[in-house]
């Protein structure tokens, strides 16, 4: 015990720092100005323990520290002020809890004399959090925060990961107690990590040693649970081919022979056919979202469902499974790959090359090397890749850059992507990266950006400048909101309603924030670009005007078997 007598805001750095933070993304206001005024002790002096880093809007803070959380594997620290400060937080929240990514906010609030007066920037924080975070609560006394910052920390980053709210009461961040270092390592009636089901294991492993047709389909719970080593020893001992979600597409390297593509709506041609067309279905930590399934109906009946996750309100949410094992994926899969006979399934495995042929011919070429006409978005992204060797960290805004980014990158590395999954969060892209800078500062990070994410979140470029943040910027700049227009084409008779943007100079905006730029518009001058971007040091924006018109493909058209999927689009 620390006899000294000190205030809750001090509590609140020493209990930050016993939780290993060392980087906090925030914005100054009223409500936590005592906080405030304790960091500016804690960023410097004997005292330092953390980094600050000053976005330029609240929600940027959510962004860039679940950027942070994703590839660092640790928790994000975002810190606001009361009201609006707390309420711009709350899409990264939401977006947090949807793609499972620990993250902690802790937000000011007024005195607790004050609740319930409609007091300047007031608001019933807890209230509007609790349906979109795993926990939200009130810290109202200054006894609590040790308590309450454990707590929540814990929860954050255990079992299936996700976003806890702090709602700081100004009194209590002024009040002086002695401080009480506390560790939470329970909570009553949260179980986090699920007993392994021995017979749920056995039942699995004898489904997968008589399947004929087997396909794992892997998710982003394999990089939450850091079991990769563990994925690919059950692939490789079980000869299973397998497809990755989006947000498991760096759980397994893009160059392990078993790697058959991507899942879903815009995914690879041939895994999504199939999964109409296997045995047994294994899917490891990942949740059968509707744009990987499409129709639920018809999606894979013919097949045994085995389903891997730890989180149990996942099982049979969407699709019916025949074995479910719910548990931490690092000891479900090691445990059933122990069970497994080792097998080959050359036959099935060679069933997939016609259609990849097939895709490849009609889509792929065609998008990463066209031959005449302006610049198209996969050949971009292709020549970053191919430049960047899969070695650097990717991150994307929403939309069809998102779509192409993730399709036409290389993943050699875990926890190597980051993009807004479940949320689809358009100006998630730079804060994003900026959070990635400080997760993982030996990485390249490369954020692909279409023109109106770009728009959403550009204000960060003056937190990129003062912080020099080393982020090369890819916009691909098509004059419109290209996955609406995409589908105002296909779905609503060309009727192009309020999609195209009529974009301001972003060489000046680059030029206000001193970031190097280049603007490329035809075809031979890419690849020089693109390597200029790459061996400038600090940030850099390349932006890339794109034909207008350019459409995602393969496509999945909404409602859809997901093996009815389009290589080509007549409208």
């Amino acid at each position: 015990m620390d006899n000294e007598m000190i205030t809750g805001s001090e509590v609140m750095m020493r209990a930050l720092k016993a939780e290993g933070v060392t980087t906090i993304f925030g914005y100054p206001g009223g409500a936590i100005m005592p906080v405030y005024d304790m960091l500016y002790d804690y960023t410097r002096g004997e005292k330092k323990a953390f980094e600050h880093i000053l976005v330029r809007h609240e929600q940027a803070a959510a962004h860039a520290a679940e950027g942070y959380a994703r590839v660092s594997g640790k928790v994000g620290v975002a810190l606001v002020t009361s009201g609006p400060g707390a309420t711009n937080t709350l899409t990264g929240v939401a977006d947090a809890m949807m793609d499972s990514t620990p993250i902690v906010v802790i937000a000011g609030q007024v005195p607790i004399s004050s609740l319930g007066t409609d007091a300047f920037q007031e608001v019933d924080l807890v209230g509007v959090s609790q349906p979109i975070s795993k926990w939200s609560y009130q810290i109202r006394r200054a006894e609590d925060i040790a308590w309450a910052v454990s707590r929540a920390f814990f929860i954050a980053k255990s079992g299936r990961p996700g976003p806890v709210v702090l709602d700081f009461a100004k009194n209590a961040q002024v009040e002086k107690i002695e401080y009480n270092p506390t560790k939470v390592n329970f909570v009553r009636s949260y179980v986090p990590s699920p007993t392994l089901n021995e017979e749920a294991v056995r039942k699995a492993a004898d489904m997968i040693n008589h399947a004929q047709r087997p396909l794992a389909l892997v998710g982003q719970g394999v990089e939450l649970g850091d079991a990769h080593e563990e994925l690919k020893a059950f692939l490789e001992k079980a000869d299973i081919p397998a497809g990755r979600t989006m947000l498991g597409l760096s759980a397994l390297s893009c160059n392990h022979p078993l790697n058959i593509g991507m899942l879903g709506m815009h995914g690879n041609y041939a895994p999504n056919k199939k999964e109409q067309e296997c045995d047994v279905l294994i899917a490891i930590g990942m949740r059968f979202s509707d744009r990987v399934t499409g129709n639920l109906k018809t999606y894979a009946k013919q097949a045994k469902i085995i389903h891997l996750d730890i989180d149990k309100s996942e099982i049979d949410k969407n699709v019916k499974t025949d074995v479910a094992v719910v548990a931490d994926c690092k000891l479900s899969l090691p445990a059933i790959t122990a069970l497994l006979e080792e097998k080959k399934h050359d036959e099935w495995k060679a069933s997939f090359i016609p259609l990849m042929k097939q895709e490849q011919t009609k889509v792929i070429e065609p998008a990463i090397h066209p031959k005449e006409g302006m610049l198209l978005m996969g050949e971009v992204v292709n020549e970053v890749a191919e430049q960047t060797k899969g070695e650097a960290i990717v991150v994307t805004d929403v939309g069809q850059n998102q779509l192409f980014t993730t399709r036409y990158s290389r993943f050699v590395h875990k926890r190597s992507l980051c993009t807004s999954g479940g949320l689809g969060t358009m100006g998630y892209g730079m804060p994003a990266a900026i959070g990635a800078t400080y997760g993982n500062p030996d990485r390249m990070v490369l954020c692909f950006m279409g023109d109106g994410g770009f728009q959403m979140c550009m204000e960060e470029l003056g937190t990129i400048m003062e912080h020099e943040r080393p982020i090369k910027m890819i916009m691909l700049n098509n004059h419109y909101l290209g996955n609406v227009r995409q589908w105002q084409d296909m779905f609503f008779e060309r009727r192009k309603s309020f999609t195209k943007m009529k974009n301001p100079a972003y060489e000046l905006i680059a030029q206000a924030y001193k970031i190097p730029y280049e603007l490329v518009y035809q075809r031979e001058n890419l690849s020089a670009a693109v390597e200029r971007m790459l061996n400038t040091p600090g940030a850099y924006i390349l932006e890339c005007v794109i034909l207008d018109d350019d459409d995602i493909l393969p496509m999945t058209p909404p409602g859809c078997d997901i093996g009815d999927m389009l290589l080509e689009i007549h409208v």
